[in-house]
């Protein structure tokens, strides 16, 4: 399926979605969407934008690597929703669009007029989607939320870290904004199912305090089951052994030895299938109540030849492994390559820009990176003119402030 210029739709196009998110979770969310082929019409705050176009360095060319990175795809404009002419225009969009996405603070939509309730009154077929901090119910309702206190209030920084008695450990991408969106999309695609056979709108949320939660099933249950907070292991998994990280000879190796039959796969590949036999190891119980044991026998065994070596040998044996890649080379990989997640699209200004592929793919509707992020108020006037606004009411709304447009 392919639009008029002959390019890849993706399954929702013809979507009309109205963005009014900001620095990560939310344009997490209609980033997913407008990659599947949803027209995303990005509404961008006066005068400055979208926070993470402050987010630099670093730089491609004068726009902000982080902003171009999560906005593709989108058509962009801005609007001072302060002002009666930024509020006529967003009533306006919304009117006839399918979805809306959002990740104000608490209230901040119903104090500009635009909650789901004063929403829904004019488009009940509607799909409102939310996302904040805690989510509109519970205790925590009113309180903002980051990745950071996201994390650490679900536990996951208890056991982020190289052992027991390390200190609190953030994971290094932000899990639960990227999360959050993941999740914010899965309900808006759900959502538009029951529209299309029911014609009914409805309001969908999440959060990210429950998207870290979701990351945590291996620990929640053994906290549910034991009654214990699991620790912190390294790269080790608190449910299976051997399963993490080993040093060789010239850098670092993951060995996935997790059940029974990998387990004395991985052994035979070290020349070592005498310790299956050892009763420290016999049985993944026994291995992890002996996981120091365990790590010390395999340890001193990959420290003898590289990584490649060993990588070599342990595939053939089909157990899985891989290097522990920086981020460079794993933008680099073959595979990363073979499956199109790392694309190029051409940028207004800063010419050929990378940025992450989709990571789902389809047979028939195929999405992708169709084009670069918006330059803050590129598409105000297009977007406007397609919603009935002439260019006197257009230039009208620029001289008060209510809209931005970019010159040229």
């Amino acid at each position: 399926m392919s639009d008029a210029a002959g390019t890849k739709a993706g399954p929702l196009a013809g979507l009309k979605v109205v963005d009014l998110t900001h620095v990560m979770a939310g344009p997490t969310c209609t980033m997913m969407l407008a990659d599947m082929g949803a027209d995303v019409i990005k509404v961008e705050k006066s005068p400055s934008g979208d926070d993470t176009r402050l987010s630099v360095p670093p730089k491609i060319g004068d726009e902000a690597a982080s902003f171009m990175m999560m906005n593709r795809n989108k058509r962009g404009i801005v609007l001072d929703l302060k002002t009666p002419g930024g509020a006529a225009v967003l009533r306006r969009l919304v009117r006839d669009a399918d979805v809306l996405v959002e990740n104000f603070g608490p209230d901040v939509m119903d104090r500009l007029g635009f909650g789901y309730e004063a929403v829904r009154a004019e488009n009940p077929a509607l799909i409102y989607c939310s996302l904040s901090g805690f989510g509109r119910t519970g205790p925590y309702r009113h309180r903002r939320g980051f990745d950071l206190v996201a994390q650490a209030m679900s536990g996951i920084m208890t056991f982020t870290g190289d052992g027991p008695d390390s200190p609190p450990a953030k994971c290094g991408p932000p899990l639960s904004d990227i999360t959050a969106g993941i999740l914010a999309a899965l309900g808006i695609a759900a959502a538009y199912s029951h529209r299309l056979k029911t014609g009914e709108g409805q309001f969908v949320e999440t959060s990210l305090f429950e998207a870290a939660l979701v990351q945590t099933y291996w620990q929640s249950a053994i906290a549910l089951a034991t009654g214990t907070a699991p620790r912190a292991m390294g790269s080790a998994h608190p449910l299976n052994a051997p399963y993490q990280a080993f040093q060789a000879e010239d850098g670092w190796i993951v060995v996935g030895g997790a059940n029974q039959k990998n387990f004395v796969r991985m052994l035979e590949a070290l020349g070592a299938p005498e310790l299956a036999g050892d009763p420290r190891f016999a049985t993944n119980a026994a291995r992890m109540a002996n996981l120091p044991a365990l790590e010390a026998e395999l340890s001193a065994r990959f420290r003898t030849a590289p990584a490649a070596h060993w990588l070599a040998l342990l595939e053939e044996a089909g157990v899985p492994c891989g290097p522990v890649n920086d981020m460079l080379q794993a933008l680099s990989d073959p595979q990363t390559i073979a499956r199109e997640m790392v694309v190029e699209v051409q940028h207004p200004t800063a010419g050929p820009v990378k940025a992450l592929g989709l990571p789902i793919k389809f047979s028939r509707t195929p999405g992708g990176v169709r084009k670069a992020a918006p330059l803050l108020g590129e598409d105000t006037r297009a977007v406007l003119r397609e919603h009935g606004f002439s260019d006197e009411e257009i230039e009208s709304f620029e001289r008060d402030g209510a809209v931005t447009s970019r010159a040229g």
